[in-house]
């Protein structure tokens, strides 16, 4: 099993803002790995056939021979696998299979330099050492890393994920009253992200587990309300929500009007 991911392992966009995305699991990415090694050797016992042939023929010798050898695991073990990855934009057989596509630390897209970067150490970590240096590392690193990616700055990314239900929260009725008064400040962008997390998850928190989450969330959203409604936390952190998306459309709103009128201004000088 990979190490879990902390703060410093997510992605960050360029507003500082943290995006979730989901790493391929260990298991799905060596599932992967076993299908592109399983093509990797397809084309070389394919390779191997024709020299074979073509020395039947009289048309290759000894030496020569060799030297195809050569260029058959070169072709087979690190020409293909940057070939597809740079052709399929950081997919592979293997990686279509499972859901996955190499994408940067940041991430961004990968190159030409990425895919050989990790081909090259590839023959290293999968061929050369029948795959423990590339196990070793994937199972003890965050984001399943093996060594080629842990050098070239790159990870696999989920990009099979099941369809999210859309799930707007309302106001509810016990907190109009309350509505109409509260003042709620912009939360930080993390706790607002942690709580629409927990509220979408809740349904399917044990009962324990999830008044102990939605305290601890209200303890912290706290100091940004005021005042805070004698409900049970996870009510209140809904009406949190709903006002919070409600006055930051509305800000929204009257700055799109603000500017409509700007330029009717501009326009009529």
């Amino acid at each position: 099993m990979s190490a879990p991911l902390d703060a410093s392992d997510e992605v960050l966009s360029g507003e500082a803002v943290a995006i979730d995305v989901q790493p391929v699991g260990f298991v799905l990415r060596a599932a992967g790995a076993i299908i592109d090694l399983l093509l990797g050797l397809g084309v070389f016992l394919l390779t191997v056939f024709l020299r074979i042939w073509l020395l039947n023929l009289g048309l290759l010798d000894e030496a020569t021979d060799r030297i195809a050898t050569v260029v058959s695991i070169v072709i087979s073990f690190v020409v293909l696998p940057i070939t597809m990855e740079v052709t399929l934009k950081g997919r592979s057989l293997g990686k279509l299979a499972v859901g996955g596509r190499i994408v940067r630390i940041d991430g961004g897209a990968t190159g030409f330099r990425h895919a050989f970067i990790r081909a090259l150490l590839g023959v290293l970590e999968i061929y050369l050492t029948l795959g423990s240096v590339a196990v070793l590392a994937g199972a003890f690193s965050a984001r399943s890393q093996r060594l080629g990616d842990m050098v070239a700055g790159t990870y696999s990314q989920r990009v099979r994920t099941p369809a999210l239900v859309a799930s707007v929260p309302v106001l509810p009725p016990m907190l109009a009253g309350w509505a109409q008064i509260a003042d709620v400040a912009r939360l930080p962008d993390r706790l607002a992200r942690r709580i629409s997390q927990f509220l979408q998850s809740a349904p399917r928190m044990l009962p324990a587990a999830r008044a102990r989450v939605a305290q601890d969330l209200l303890a912290e959203a706290a100091p940004f309300v005021s005042p805070l409604p004698p409900e049970a936390p996870e009510v209140v952190l809904v009406g949190i929500t709903v006002l919070r998306r409600e006055r930051e459309g509305r800000a929204l709103r009257n700055a799109d009007r603000r500017a409509e009128k700007l330029t009717g201004r501009r326009v009529g000088v």
